[in-house]
């Protein structure tokens, strides 16, 4: 079996995600390519898309958010994503025992005597008039039935796990600060969710697997579930494994891939990019060694704004007074700094929409 290096899953990887070369793709197939984009940071969606459309018009994602062809929408890992519209109906359904499981880990013993399923109908009664309501107002009202356990906690189990649920305009727009405001992903979509299968098989399951290798692989069993964050995929990966092929990497475990998608030389150049917190690139997998050292792993669940170098996580980023500041973690070269630097002043300009806002790099 062919053995693929991690410079090889490297630029795999950066050529599945737009990261190789700007895609010229519209927005709404961009996210939908991407299997979305998380997006618990509302502004950070914008600059992912930046870093990997070309010619990109922060206002066509503002645009397709309240023309409703996309959703901020907690889904994958329990945690919110920008989706299609689409995508966030035929998902939801799959993911409902994942999300419940998650909450249930998390406050277990602040939900001890709750049914959820009498929370999950008390929640539906409450948002049946069609309002829109925050997370605090929902365990606010339902928070005399469930005394012992507290509003807090019952909102958050409500919008993040019982009730199909979508975070309201303006929140998600460009350059705009808006609280959360959640109505029915149903409502606002003017359809149902669609229902899970009824004959025991698992298409969700199977289009997730192949939706995950086009913008993620080639890639283990392991970082399948590391991105979605379900369990019981193995039948759907079985029942759609005669369509792929299979590689090793250089641990030895099995790749499994799609096989017409790209696998481009690992000396192909990779240009700098200016990844936001939380990107799926690196998130994306179990075995995040193809994208980020050990030593940084850290960095990605603890939000920080990365910079790839020849494909891989060499600095951190912010922004201070319209200035991206760039934070390399090791000794970057003279080609390699200018390149940074030209990228940096690039993003402060689409970020400040002013001239004269450009890049410090740190040493």
């Amino acid at each position: 079996m062919t053995v693929l290096d991690t410079r090889t899953l490297n630029r795999a990887t950066l050529a599945r995600q737009l990261l190789l070369d700007r895609a010229g793709m519209p927005v709404r197939d961009a996210v939908a390519h991407l299997c979305g984009l998380q997006a618990q940071e509302p502004q950070e969606p914008f600059v992912g898309l930046w870093s990997r459309l070309r010619a990109f018009d922060p206002a066509a994602l503002s645009d397709l958010l309240t023309k409703r062809r996309l959703v901020r929408t907690i889904l994958m890992r329990r945690t919110v994503h920008l989706l299609t519209a689409e995508d966030a109906l035929a998902w939801r359904a799959r993911h409902e025992a994942m999300l419940r499981q998650r909450v249930l880990g998390v406050y277990r013993r602040e939900l001890d005597g709750v049914d959820l399923d009498e929370l999950l109908a008390a929640g539906r009664a409450l948002m049946a008039d069609g309002e829109p309501r925050t997370m605090s107002e929902l365990g606010r009202a339902v928070a005399g039935r469930w005394p012992a356990t507290g509003p807090r906690v019952l909102g958050e189990t409500l919008v993040a796990a019982l009730i199909p649920m979508v975070q309201l305009p303006p929140r998600g727009l460009w350059r705009t600060k808006a609280g959360v405001r959640n109505a029915l992903l149903s409502s606002w979509l003017g359809r149902e969710i669609d229902p899970p299968a009824a004959n025991g098989s698992d298409p969700v399951g199977e289009a997730l697997v192949r939706r995950y290798l086009a913008a993620y692989g080639p890639a283990a069993s392991a970082d399948l579930r590391a991105w979605c964050g379900l369990a019981g995929l193995p039948g759907a990966v079985a029942a759609v494994r005669h369509e792929l092929v299979s590689f090793r990497d250089e641990r030895g475990r099995e790749l499994l891939d799609l096989p017409d998608a790209p696998r481009p030389h690992a000396d192909t150049p990779a240009p700098v990019r200016f990844l936001p917190a939380f990107d799926n690139a690196i998130l994306g997998y179990h075995d995040r060694g193809r994208i980020i050292d050990d030593a940084h792993r850290g960095l990605s669940v603890a939000g920080a704004r990365v910079v790839l170098v020849d494909g891989r996580v060499s600095a951190t980023w912010t922004v201070e007074a319209g200035t991206v500041v760039v934070t390399p973690l090791g000794r970057l070269s003279r080609a390699d700094r200018d390149e940074v630097a030209e990228q940096g002043r690039e993003l402060a300009a689409f970020l400040s929409d002013h001239d004269g806002h450009g890049v410090r790099i740190d040493d």
